[in-house]
Formats: structure tokens, C-alpha cells, sequence
């Protein structure tokens, strides 16, 4: 069973996830959905090995990726993952530049690099004019896509995405989730998210985390079944505070989960049900 702790041995020490044990197959599309705050986050980080179970164990092709714990770093070649915000992944002087950088990390020559870099970049559907920007440079969607370049020309065979479409326009959603599944068409796919809407257009199955427990593991369908009823999406021109302080007045709201969009706010609701009747 998968456990990870926070500061241990200290008086912050916190249970971030306990006790969660999965099997991922070879070709998965697996949706890991939770509030802010479940260990969602936290779980996938241990999947690629950027951080270290406190108990239990990872394995890769069956064999448990902290065996040796040099040898990590080919770990996460192997499971790349692209981070909820793509500036943390951009660093480089141009943005052909930023997708190389992982495959020349693993011994690839200058020109097989490029190689890869490019038909990465063609196949998230970069603008070749766009490879020799800053990537500071680039819309939300572009960094997003080429964040995930950057991984994809390392050719992982598990690719984790952490909240792929936050903070991004409607239009923008639509194609990044047309670009993720055409991902899963090729790898195996993990995609962390806090809207069940999210997984259920593009996942196979979905698991739901919540205080660091596996509360439900099903797929997208039977689970919208029953929790869709309670749960609502919605996108504002308000910003959050000016959100929540009228949704406070609406007695059937029983929770607010809130991001920022565009100008506004995007937020999804948690509903009390026998207000809502009584409504």
C-alpha cells in the first residue's frame, strides 16, 4: 500500500496519501480526480519518482523504481510528466530549444534532439514559426502544448498530465483535450484533474482520491451517475470573491471550488440536493 508523508518525525508532519494500491495497465486511460488538497498531486509525483513513498512501493514492468536509487532519473524518462503550469517546465531560450532539452539529457546527439524536438512540436501542433520564440512568448495554449512537447520527444511510455487544461479559454480546452487523446492513442495515460467533466470526456476509467484514500475506482460513466447529480461547472465574468459571495446567498450551494479564468473565474459547485428539492 502506497503511503507518503509530509515532514515526518516533526510536528507538521502530515498523511498525504495512505494506503492507495492500483495497477495501471500497459495502454490505460486512467483519470485521478480529487479536490484541492485530496493527495492527488502527491500521488502522481511518486509514480515518476520525483518524490519517494514513505511506505510502499512503485513498480514499473514490475520491478520498483526506487530499487536503485541512482538510476531514477532513467525512471522519469520512462514516465514523464507535464506540471499543471507550463512555465515551470519552460526555460530555455527558444522554445525549440526547451523541447530538446530532454532528450539531449538522455545522451541524444544535437541533431537527433532537433529530430525529436520537431516532430514533437508537429505533433502537438506547434507553429514551426513559434520553435525559435521564447517560450514566454506563447499564449496559455501554446506553452501548454509545448510543455508537453518537451515530454513527449523524450518518448515516455506512461505520460502523467497534473491539470492540463487549468487556467486556459474554452476553445483552448477543446483542443487540448483532442491533443490528449490522440496521446493516449500512443501511450499509457494518467490525467489528474479536479473536475469529473474533465475525465469523463477523455478517460477509460477514473480514480477518486480524497484526505489521501482511494474512495472509488470505476469508470467515468458509472461514477457520473453518482456524484454528477451533486456537482455543477460553471465559468463567470466575477472574480472569485465577488463569485462566492453571491453563491452564499444561494442555500443549495453547499461547497464552491474556484480557479481563475480569463477575466473571471471558473468554479465548480458542490449542491445540496434536499435544499435544491426544497427550491
Amino acid at each position: 500500500d502506497l503511503a507518503y508523508r509530509y515532514s515526518p518525525g516533526t510536528p507538521f508532519e502530515k498523511t498525504a496519501v495512505d494506503g492507495v494500491n492500483i495497477q495501471v495497465e500497459k495502454g490505460e486511460f486512467l483519470g485521478v480526480i480529487g479536490h484541492t488538497g485530496s493527495g492527488k498531486s502527491t500521488l502522481i509525483q511518486m509514480l515518476n519518482g520525483l518524490l519517494r513513498p514513505t511506505s510502499g512501493q512503485v513498480l514499473l514492468d514490475g520491478k520498483d523504481i526506487w530499487a536503485e536509487p541512482k538510476k531514477i532519473r532513467a525512471v522519469r524518462f520512462q514516465v514523464g510528466m507535464v506540471f499543471q503550469y507550463p512555465e515551470y517546465q519552460l526555460f530555455e531560450e527558444t522554445v525549440l530549444k526547451d523541447i530538446m532539452f530532454g532528450p539531449k539529457n538522455m545522451g541524444l546527439t544535437d541533431q537527433e534532439a532537433e529530430t525529436r524536438a520537431r516532430e514533437a512540436a508537429h505533433f502537438t501542433g506547434l507553429k514551426e514559426e513559434l520553435l525559435e520564440k521564447s517560450p514566454f512568448e506563447l499564449s496559455g495554449g501554446e506553452k501548454r502544448r509545448a510543455a508537453i512537447a518537451g515530454v513527449i520527444a523524450m518518448d515516455p511510455d506512461v505520460l502523467i498530465l497534473d491539470e492540463p487544461t487549468v487556467g486556459l479559454d474554452p476553445l483552448q480546452i477543446i483542443e487540448i483535450r483532442d491533443l490528449i487523446r490522440q496521446l493516449g492513442e500512443k501511450h499509457t495515460v494518467i490525467l489528474s484533474s479536479h473536475i469529473l467533466s474533465e475525465v469523463q470526456a477523455i478517460c477509460e476509467s477514473v480514480l477518486i482520491i480524497a484526505h489521501g484514500r482511494l474512495v472509488a475506482f470505476d469508470t467515468p460513466q458509472n461514477l457520473e451517475k453518482a456524484i454528477a447529480p451533486n456537482r455543477l461547472e460553471l465559468c463567470a465574468d466575477a472574480q472569485e470573491a465577488e463569485l462566492r459571495a453571491i453563491l452564499a446567498q444561494v442555500p443549495a450551494v453547499a461547497g464552491v471550488e474556484a480557479q481563475p479564468w480569463q477575466n473571471g473565474c471558473r468554479a465548480v459547485l458542490t449542491l445540496d440536493t434536499a435544499a435544491l428539492h426544497e427550491e
